[in-house]
């Protein structure tokens, strides 16, 4: 079964190699998406895959990297995408 979420992370996230945390993990775990800096200091985050990486990964992003304190996670289901990989977007 596929699955596909999309969250938005506040706290301290940004300047803490959480990007490289995420696509580190994505790939360990097949899932395919994108993360990305918000211009408001929050992270975007986009998953799909199947569901238990995905379940995983959703987990994994909101412990964050050791340096991270994740304040709010805000998750919305979203429709499968077929992205081909994960990437690190830039604004």
């Amino acid at each position: 079964m596929k699955k596909a979420v999309r969250l938005y992370l506040t706290g301290v996230v940004q300047n803490i190699f959480f990007r490289a945390f995420v696509k580190e993990n994505a790939e360990k775990y097949n899932v395919r998406g994108f993360v990305r800096n918000l211009e408001d200091g929050r992270i975007e985050i986009f998953l799909e895959g199947d569901l238990e990486p995905v379940d995983k990964m959703m987990e994994l992003c909101q412990k964050g990297p050791k340096y991270s304190q994740i304040q709010k996670v805000e998750i919305k289901e979203e429709k499968f995408q077929g992205f081909k990989e994960f990437k690190v977007l830039h604004i």
